[in-house]
């Protein structure tokens, strides 16, 4: 930001300095006279550089445009001559005077409009410069390294130089170094490219014949794969901000007008003015989003939740927990030891009915009745001391032991019914236990 500060400052102070611009006094058209003017103090004599820009409009992509290099007749401010360019094509034009090349600016790339006169050019025949020129390595500019421009030296005539030329920004005369001899490159020089990089670049050479006889090529400069900025300084060329020189002129084919001169400055302020306003119309948007996405969040916050009997709540977790209420704490039920002394009637079906709970008194809850069937089969097919066969009087095997078994005790089971979706609607479950044989005696 700072170089570009810099850049536009030293691209003001050149323009005060030479104190000259130019304006088209015409609109650019087919074969029709283009006319230029002097505003401000120059050193005369003055010149202009038009030079071909984009491709051709022409059928093939056929090349009619030459490079125009036009001097001012004695110490006129003003010229006009014929533009021999076809319809839609564009050009940029560079005007100098005695002191230097591109003193009096250069344009941005000027449209030319149509018209009814078609004959000052050949839609069907190329046109070739005078003498070619060459760079390597080819076809690109890099920025802060070295290229070499060279020529064929039997094609010129005179002194060869080159100009840079930089649309809408501040055009050069190229340096010339020490010409040498390379095989296969004929005779050239080494030229460090001091353009910052991404400016678009027209090279233009020419000789003892004039400006642009040697062709022109239109480069971005590159940053290369290893960037070097060393060459660079606030004043190097590149594209400035700042309004282009010609006034106003037709940039498309449209006839949309460049605005130059005073009115840039205008343009400018009312940007920065637009700018302004954008930004804060972009940070009221951002404020007013904020409170609202503040105020859906807390109202959302305080609406009731659905409960979810599968998952804790999270924000549940710090609170106490529900008290230990007494329909639902879990009550074993306990499978006494079947002595005589136990609890035991038998109901209508012949079932023994035992009741009881773990604080030795009757539960409330319903009884539970358990057959002697379900006893026996909870009981283990093992047996739990040395047993021993034999053969009692109707030939059927008994069994018997040392001594007389002890009762088993039976676990205590834990039966819990929840009725935390109202009371189940099913029948007592009934429970057979099997005979404890304690009353069976050792025979003889």
């Amino acid at each position: 930001m700072l170089a570009t500060s810099a850049l536009a400052f030293s691209v003001s102070l050149a323009t005060v300095v030479s104190g000259f611009s130019f304006t088209f006094t015409s609109e650019p058209q087919q074969c029709a006279n283009l006319s230029i003017s002097i505003t401000g103090a120059g050193t005369p004599p003055y010149s202009v550089l038009i030079i071909p820009y984009g491709p051709s409009p022409l059928p093939n992509n056929v090349e009619a445009r030459t490079i125009v290099y036009e001097q001012f007749p004695g110490n006129s401010s003003s010229v006009s001559f014929q533009l021999k360019y076809p319809s839609t094509s564009q050009f940029v034009a560079v005007v100098s005077d005695s002191s230097g090349f591109g003193t009096g600016g250069t344009s941005v790339a000027a449209t030319v409009m149509s018209s009814s006169d078609s004959s000052c050019y050949n839609a069907t025949n190329n046109v070739s410069p005078d003498f070619p020129f060459n760079i390597d390595p080819p076809n690109q500019v890099v920025q802060c390294s070295p290229s070499r421009l060279w020529w064929n030296p039997s094609q010129v005539q005179g002194t060869v130089s080159f100009q840079g030329v930089i649309p809408g920004g501040q055009s050069f005369a190229v340096p010339a170094g020490t010409p040498s001899q390379v095989a296969d490159e004929g005779t050239g020089f080494n030229w460090t490219a001091s353009v910052r990089a991404g400016t678009t670049l027209i090279l233009v050479a020419g000789d003892g014949r004039g400006l642009g006889t040697g062709g022109s090529g239109l480069y971005n400069v590159a940053a290369g794969l290893y960037p070097d900025s060393s060459c660079l300084t606030d004043t190097s060329p590149s594209s400035t901000a700042g309004p282009p020189a010609g006034g106003s002129y037709p940039t498309d084919i449209s006839g949309d007008q460049t605005p130059g001169g005073g009115s840039g400055h205008s343009s400018n302020v009312g940007a920065i003015v637009g700018g302004v306003i954008g930004g804060l119309a972009f940070a009221a948007i951002l404020i007013v989003a904020g409170f609202y996405i503040i105020k859906r969040r807390s109202s959302s916050s305080n609406k009731e939740r659905p409960v979810d009997l599968l998952h804790g709540d999270p924000d549940d977790t710090d609170q106490a927990l529900a008290p230990d209420l007494p329909e639902y704490r879990p009550e074993p039920f306990l499978a006494t030891e079947p002595t005589d002394a136990s609890i035991r009637q038998p109901d209508e079906t012949g079932r023994l009915s035992v009741a009881g709970s773990r604080y030795g008194g009757l539960s409330d809850r319903p009884l539970s009745t358990i057959s002697l069937s379900e006893i026996q089969s909870a009981r283990s097919g093992t047996p739990d001391r040395d047993t021993r066969t034999g053969s009692g009087p109707s030939g059927s095997m008994v069994t018997g032991s040392r001594k007389a078994p002890q009762p088993r005790q039976l676990r205590p089971v834990n039966i819990i019914q929840h009725e935390d979706a109202g009371s189940p609607e099913v029948e007592a479950e009934t429970i057979e236990l099997p005979p404890a044989y304690t009353n069976i005696r050792k025979t003889t």
